[in-house]
Parts: C-alpha cells; sequence; structure tokens
C-alpha cells in the first residue's frame, strides 16, 4: 500500500500591532491575546491528529503559533527559514500609497516591492517536500505567514502565482493540508479551526 502522508500548513494567529504597520520580518512582533487563544484553538482542534513532526518559520509569531500544539503533542518545534515571510520593500511602514511609493508598484506580477513570487513558491515547495519526507506515513505541522503559504497553493495546483490579496483563502490561524500518497500530491484541504473567535487583523501577516 501507498504511503498516505499529510503536511497541515498553518498561518500563524494575530499579532498584537498597536500601531498598524506591514511587520514583515521585523523582530519583535509577538502574538496578541486573541492570537495565543487562536493558537490554542488550532491545538485542541489537531489533537488527535497523528503529527510526528513540527517546524515553523523562524518568526516569533510562528513559532508562538507552534507552541501549543507542540506542547499538547510532546514534540519540539524546529524552524526552517524557507517558511519565513516574504520580503517586502513597504516592512515597518503604515499602509498608504503616496506617491514616493508609485515606483514600487510598477510591476505587480513579480511584484516589484519584493520578492519575487516565484521565489516564494519554489523556497515553500522545497521546505513542503522535506517536512513531508520527515512525516513519511504520518503527518506534520508547518506555521508559516499568508502570502508565501497561498503561494505554495497557487503553485502546486497550476495556477498563476500573481493575484489580487483579497482573494487568498488563508485566514488567521488556517490550515491548509497537503495530502500526500507517496511523493504524489492528491489533494488539498483548508480549514479554519479558530474561526470561532473572529477574524482578528492580519496586517503585515
Amino acid at each position: 500500500m501507498t504511503e498516505k502522508t499529510v503536511v497541515h500548513f498553518l498561518r500563524h494567529g494575530e499579532v498584537h500591532n498597536p500601531t498598524g504597520v506591514l511587520y514583515g520580518r521585523l523582530p519583535g512582533f509577538k502574538l496578541s491575546t486573541l492570537g495565543e487563544q487562536m493558537a490554542e484553538a488550532v491545538a485542541k482542534s489537531l489533537a488527535e491528529r497523528d503529527i510526528t513532526h513540527i517546524v515553523s518559520s523562524p518568526l516569533d509569531r510562528a513559532v508562538q503559533t507552534a507552541q501549543p500544539s507542540a506542547a499538547a503533542m510532546g514534540l519540539p518545534v524546529e524552524t526552517d527559514l524557507r517558511l519565513i515571510e516574504s520580503e517586502n520593500w513597504f516592512e515597518g511602514r503604515s499602509v498608504g500609497f503616496s506617491p514616493r511609493v508609485w515606483p514600487k508598484l510598477i510591476n505587480p506580477f513579480r511584484p516589484s516591492w519584493g520578492e519575487p513570487y516565484k521565489h516564494i513558491a519554489q523556497r515553500m515547495r522545497d521546505a513542503l517536500h522535506d517536512i513531508r519526507d520527515a512525516a513519511r506515513g504520518h503527518e506534520a505541522l508547518a506555521v508559516s505567514h499568508q502570502l508565501p503559504i497561498w503561494e505554495l497553493r497557487l503553485f502546486l495546483t497550476g495556477r498563476r502565482l500573481w493575484h489580487d490579496p483579497r482573494n487568498r483563502q488563508c485566514a488567521l490561524a488556517s490550515l491548509t493540508s497537503f495530502r500526500y500518497e507517496g511523493t504524489s500530491l492528491v489533494g488539498i484541504d483548508y480549514s479554519e479551526p479558530a474561526a470561532h473567535l473572529g477574524p482578528g487583523k492580519g496586517l503585515g501577516a
């Protein structure tokens, strides 16, 4: 029989961000109280799953989101730089598009304001394959960020990588689960185990 493996990609919970900046890869941005509750809700929803491997983006908010699940399952949280948030020129700035930023918006297909979509998708795919292999025959949990998870999903389903951010199906503390038989991707599932807590704010997530 073909081995069945599932890799759950978890977007981190809500972040404490009182100044409303696009925080990107900046250090020091941790989960809000709501974000902590979201992480706990996810851990409860995964309690009966056959998870044998947990890995996270190295950013604080992602590691924090992984910790309740890791504690409940008695597993360590490994970190993988390939799961990190995308690079973004607007990092550390408040949302707003004054004329001085227009040159950064000239090419939405690459995009011109940050890390190329193709690069994001490829590093996430490579991480996915390594995580899948580490949990072969079982399940794994990988904590990352909205854009990288969405780009991975677009890439693996053969869709174009540039898109309208408003159309991403990747809410805070949501799970995008990739199901494999051997090394063949056979399905992708999506769920929101923390939806009952409210949508939260995902600025720069």
